[in-house]
């Protein structure tokens, strides 16, 4: 199997495989990246790879396999907290006291980080870089490498993932979208930066939008105040997180059209509609309508009066 489910990156890939058919793999990476990049797809394969006891590392089916690609293997552990923007430099120490702890039944014990870390935090984890016990392998995921201290920097094998081709990123997507037409896609594509996850969550947003936005785009385009009620008095009765979603995405679609208003590219052929029928004056008023409905059903106005100011602002 070896890295395969990762896409692209195909010299990473090959030094990584050579490097673990060698038996060596080291005790620090830095995974970098952008959102969707993949890092975390990487990360849970290299771990794989460091525990596989099968020839072609990562086999994904020897036992330590499995159990790491499902989540649930006692010696892969997570240092996070998502309560928190970085993570605490007392769960930094809290791991660095577990690090002396033997492996429960792996090869090694593998620490990922795939939250950020102040200064503070990475100065306490920087003391036990410097010294592992042999079994320690550390994966760190961060969005710009840059935002490491050198010092850590400096003991780490730094893998840094690329953005996928164009060909490779359409293929893909056409298979786990076949709903989604050639505009989207592409659209999809430019946007994403050429990485597979952000391109994956712009067009999972299309997917999962709620039939009432396309009953909008479709008054608004066709000008139709009948249907734009009809739709709006649909939805007096939904509960406050629900609207509030549905405005989030409506405005989201429209600050689209606004894009191809200026020369950019089409997320969703709903923007498209609307930059053909309305103006850019007339899209930024809709969209200080709809930050301004949000605003109001966050201050416990009611959905109904929402629907109705949002009926009476757009018609």
């Amino acid at each position: 199997m070896g890295f395969e489910t990762l896409l692209g990156n195909d010299r990473l890939k090959d030094n990584l495989t050579a490097s673990l058919r060698q038996g060596k793999n080291a005790h620090f990476y830095l995974i970098s990246g952008p959102a969707g990049a993949g890092k975390r797809t990487l990360a849970r394969l290299l771990s794989a790879a460091v525990m596989c006891r099968g020839e072609d590392r990562p086999c994904c089916r020897c036992a330590d396999c499995r159990k790491i690609l499902s989540g649930v293997h006692p010696d892969v552990i997570t240092v996070e907290d998502p309560e928190h923007k970085t993570v605490p430099v007392r769960i930094i120490r809290q791991m660095r006291d577990d690090v002396f702890i033997r492996p429960n039944e792996g090869s090694h014990k593998i620490y990922i980080f795939p939250q950020e870390m102040g200064i503070e935090g990475q100065n306490a984890l920087l003391k036990i870089l410097e010294e592992p016990p042999a079994y320690g392998v550390f994966l760190l995921l961060t969005d710009n490498a840059h935002k490491i201290l050198p010092t850590v920097r400096s003991r780490c094998v730094e893998l840094a993932l690329q953005p996928l081709e164009a060909k490779l990123l359409r293929s893909t997507l056409r298979q786990q979208f076949p709903k989604a037409d050639t505009g989207s896609i592409d659209a999809a594509i430019a946007r994403s930066g050429g990485f597979l996850g952000q391109a994956q969550s712009l067009l999972s947003n299309e997917d999962t939008q709620p039939p009432q936005i396309e009953e909008l785009v479709t008054a608004l385009c066709s000008k139709d105040i009948l249907r734009l009620t009809y739709t709006l008095v649909s939805m007096e009765k939904w509960k406050r997180d629900q609207l509030l979603e549905l405005l989030q995405q409506f405005t989201e679609v429209l600050e689209g059209a606004l894009v191809v208003r200026s020369g950019g590219t089409a997320m969703t052929n709903q923007s498209s509609r609307l930059a053909a029928s309305r103006s850019g004056a007339e899209l930024n008023r809709m969209i200080a309508t709809l930050q301004k409905c949000m605003e109001y059903a966050r201050g416990n106005v009611s959905p109904a009066a929402v629907c109705g100011y949002l009926q009476w602002m757009l018609r």
